[in-house]
């Protein structure tokens, strides 16, 4: 196991009946709680996505590449559900899957010129480590609806993309107009139900992006304003109170280095 994985890999614990909540959680004994959320903090504000042209080898394997399917395990999942399924694509089946992108293209754009074709085909030999995200509606219980799978669905990549960016991997996510073609159903064995949301590549960063600002908590936080008795009201947090607390501050927070996580990146594969 890599020393990086230790650290961000807490030891297990047996919860006690007798203990609380906080308590039956997996977490490393030996760190406080106030250095865990520092630690995490600081994780989360490290990822930024990284255009897979700038993902170069090697790629996370081994012990590595287990850590970041193990994180996307820990997501929540009503009913248990699992409706996400993440389908590897291995650098000897590129040529597949660049097939896949080109005959996309050519399906939804017949005039598409031969250039644009070895584009298309030239988007799936990016980053060494490249999978395809699909959600499932079929599974289990049809009173969770498509929506809340794919809410769950989204935890468990954003688990991925932390453990790949404490691991010191860069990442991207990338969607596309390719995602709805029938060549790229085909090639994944996709059945009726499943639903491919977007490509993860992840590898060693060649050249990270400018940081930009991340928004703050009081650009998307809000109170409810019901009809209680006045002094049942909660009251609106103070501007001060929805900015990121100076213990938390460090690189990636203020200006940061993504504004949107992981929001899809707009670089279309085919």
């Amino acid at each position: 196991m890599s020393s990086a994985r230790q650290r961000f890999m807490g030891e297990r614990q047996v919860p006690d009946q007798h203990e609380g909540p906080a308590h039956a959680t997996a977490t490393n004994a030996d760190t406080p709680a106030h250095d865990l959320a520092e630690l995490l903090g600081t994780v989360m504000r490290g990822r930024q996505t990284i255009l897979p042209r700038r993902l170069l080898a090697p790629g996370p394997g081994g012990d590595e590449l287990a850590a970041i399917f193990e994180a996307a395990a820990t997501a929540p999942d009503h009913g248990r559900l699992l409706p996400w399924r993440f389908i590897v694509v291995p650098p000897a089946q590129r040529d597949l899957l660049a097939e896949a992108f080109a005959n996309a293209l050519q399906q939804r754009d017949p005039a598409a010129t031969p250039e644009q074709v070895v584009q298309a085909k030239e988007k799936a030999y990016r980053s060494p480590f490249l999978l395809l995200v699909v959600v499932d509606e079929r599974t289990g219980d049809a009173g969770i609806d498509l929506a809340e799978r794919t809410i769950a669905t989204g935890c468990a990549v954003q688990n991925m993309l932390l453990m790949a960016t404490a691991l010191g991997y860069g990442s991207a996510l990338t969607s596309g107009k390719a995602l709805k073609s029938s060549h790229l159903r085909q090639l994944f064995q996709l059945a009726d139900g499943e639903h491919p949301l977007c490509f993860v590549s992840i590898g060693t960063v060649q050249s990270a992006r400018r940081a930009r600002v991340r928004p703050v908590p009081r650009d998307f936080v809000s109170s409810v304003a019901g009809s209680a008795r006045p002094d049942q009201q909660p009251s609106a947090p103070a501007p001060e109170q929805l900015s990121a607390p100076a213990s938390m501050s460090g690189p990636g927070s203020g200006p940061g280095t993504d504004p949107t996580p992981p929001s899809t990146s707009h670089t279309s594969p085919g």
